[in-house]
């Protein structure tokens, strides 16, 4: 009888390192295949990173494909990733959160988190919606991941004006592609994303029509949002919409980042700055108050806008990377 048990208990551990064995080996299967696919690393640099073998790379990678774990996306889990993800969602009060896995501190994160937000988007946006959307190379490399389907009555208003010279980041480009991907009809504000005075702005408002586009931005079902830091390097300055006069001195008012080039401080508060009054963009305050709020956007230099923008507009959806979600978290709990 001692020995049946004996045999028994054995029979259990076994059974229980071989339970855990697979789901390790799911894990690592699921990051070579993202390190492959989305972050785009030689199968080299992949073993190298992880410490094994470039035939065990080639090995895993081939199990993915025929266990049909490779898409666009992945339909394999890494258990760290939805830790992360829990923990944001408490800490920040958000309904969902969407980690995007990134081995290596100091890439750049936009392509996974691009890749994050398209697979997000293409099982979210459905017919009847109207989606007020944002811009930045972040939203914009998200059109690859997005799955094109026809919609009825789906209407893309952009949130913000837009710029004279035609460029890949462009708020209306953005707008109208992604109205183009659900073939959904595309509303855009015809006017520059910064104007020269307060004055001009309430001119084009009052007189130019362009407040009908205000208007149907205040029954909006989603927004679809991206922050930007305050280094050189960001979006809103690498092409052009201030200068560094500029923003020297909205680092100097307190400002760590924009949304919809509305400058806002650490704790989510408007900073005093002028040129929050010359923005063509849908205000704050409607932004607060659409039903699905998303908020896709990452980096070092992003950190201290995203903490900032989730007192400033309580986003119910936050896509982000891995190591930017590790940063939030620590920055929050310090």
């Amino acid at each position: 009888m001692k020995h049946a048990k004996s045999k028994k208990r054995a029979s259990s551990k076994a059974d229980a390192q071989a339970f855990h064995g697979a789901r390790d080996a799911e894990k690592l299967r699921a990051r070579v295949a993202w390190m492959y696919y989305v972050e785009q690393r030689r199968q080299n640099d992949i073993a190298d990173i992880l410490s094994i073998g470039r035939v065990t790379v080639v090995r895993l990678l081939a199990e993915a494909r025929s266990r049909n774990e490779v898409q666009i996306t992945l339909s394999g889990d890494l258990s760290e990733i939805t830790a992360l993800e829990r923990e944001l969602e408490a800490t920040f009060g958000l309904e969902e959160a969407v980690v995007a896995p990134m081995t290596v501190a100091g890439d750049n994160p936009i392509p996974v988190i691009s890749a994050a937000t398209g697979a997000f988007l293409s099982r979210t946006v459905k017919s009847g919606m109207r989606f007020g959307v944002g811009w930045g190379g972040t939203l914009y490399g998200s059109l690859p991941y997005i799955h094109s389907q026809s919609l009825d009555d789906f209407r893309v208003i952009s949130l913000l004006g837009g710029i004279i010279q035609a460029r890949r980041f462009n708020p209306a480009e953005f707008a109208w592609q992604f109205a183009e991907i659900f073939q959904g009809e595309g509303f855009l504000i015809p006017a520059p994303a910064i104007v020269d005075s307060e004055e001009t702005r309430r001119s084009l408002l009052e007189r130019c029509g362009i407040d009908s586009i205000f208007d149907m931005a205040a029954s909006l079902d989603a927004v679809l949002l991206s922050v930007g830091g305050l280094k050189a390097t960001t979006t809103t300055f690498k092409v052009g919409y201030l200068n560094n006069v500029e923003r020297a001195s909205l680092k100097s008012a307190g400002a760590v980042g924009d949304l919809l080039f509305h400058f806002f401080d650490k704790n989510g508060d408007i900073v005093d700055h002028e040129i929050n009054q010359r923005v063509m963009s849908v205000g704050i305050d409607v932004i607060r108050n659409t039903p699905l709020k998303i908020m896709a956007s990452g980096g070092p230099e992003k950190v201290l806008a995203l903490l900032g923008s989730m007192k400033l507009c309580a986003p119910n959806v936050l896509i982000t990377d891995e190591q930017t979600a590790i940063s939030m978290l620590k920055k929050a709990t310090a």
